[in-house]
């Protein structure tokens, strides 16, 4: 692997690692020692029986705690950025190599049979130039071409996170600017169209794009991958799931969306990430 790709993919680790404390621990304790001691718990319950004009009192008497809140959420998604396109590097990087080494072996199994077909042994040649293509970005040019599936993955994954961030900065903007008089009527429609950008759709997208690269691990299995890549990608495919269900039922839900599910996928969510983020920080470069 590229070095200058490699260092790169350190940094994103140490951002991710970082991430997933924050959904994993920071933020789960904010919420029980800060923000339920001061009342937002009642304040949603509220939201789901129709009474948003309390939660939005709560915001207007506790907005720095709020704000806080909404910071930390913004954060640990926009630490993720790079997330899906580094995923999309090395799956793209360990298929490489997993063509070099069948190119390898295939070419050594015709030396060692002497072979007279010289045609074939210019097909392995051929094969072999291929592979040794121009690196651009620490990635081999053309990289993405035949593997269609990991490139949605990670465009899909990105265009969920710019989703979710913008959705949970417009609405926290709104949230402590309005009044706390403001039509009900007006507030559950801006509610559900806050909770549909990030919970329904931002999830929902970045769910799918998780589930793609698990898939693309667990296709080849041990025959490309560690044992614990693949275990990685097993997860993936439990954590996507658990994602699109959880936005799925936001989209059915009142008020601001949230449910158990979406806790639990939440959770499992960070925990991925930061073993992601483990992994790629002890990644280190071919002998």
């Amino acid at each position: 692997m590229n070095r200058s790709l490699l260092s790169r993919l350190h940094a994103n680790g140490i951002s991710y690692l970082i991430s997933g404390v924050l959904l994993l621990i920071g933020i789960p304790l904010y919420q029980v020692v800060v923000l339920n001691p001061a009342g937002l718990s009642d304040a949603l319950n509220g939201t789901g029986t129709g009474h948003f004009t309390a939660y939005l009192t709560w915001i207007s008497q506790h907005s720095f705690l709020f704000i806080v809140y909404r910071v930390l959420l913004v954060l640990a998604f926009v630490l993720l950025f790079t997330l899906p396109f580094s995923l999309y590097r090395i799956i793209v990087a360990q298929e490489i190599m997993g063509q070099q080494e069948q190119a390898e072996a295939e070419q050594a199994e015709a030396e060692e049979e002497q072979t007279e077909d010289t045609n074939e042994s210019v097909v392995v040649q051929e094969s072999n130039q291929r592979v040794e293509q121009t690196e651009t970005d620490g990635m081999p040019a053309h990289a993405w071409r035949g593997r269609g599936f990991v490139v949605l993955a990670a465009w899909t994954g990105i265009i969920s996170l710019v989703i979710y961030v913008l959705g949970t900065i417009a609405s926290t903007l709104y949230f402590v600017v309005a009044p706390g008089n403001i039509d009900s009527s007006t507030v559950a429609t801006l509610l559900s169209i806050f909770a549909t950008s990030t919970n329904t759709i931002g999830i929902g997208l970045l769910g799918l794009g998780i589930l793609f690269f698990g898939a693309m691990i667990c296709r080849t299995g041990l025959n490309l991958w560690p044992v614990h890549w693949v275990v990685f990608g097993y997860l993936a495919i439990l954590v996507g799931g658990l994602l699109c269900i959880s936005a799925i039922g936001v989209a059915s839900a009142s008020g601001v969306g949230q449910n158990t599910i979406t806790t639990i996928a939440t959770l499992l969510f960070a925990l991925w990430v930061f073993w992601f983020g483990l992994m790629l920080i002890r990644l280190q470069p071919e002998a």
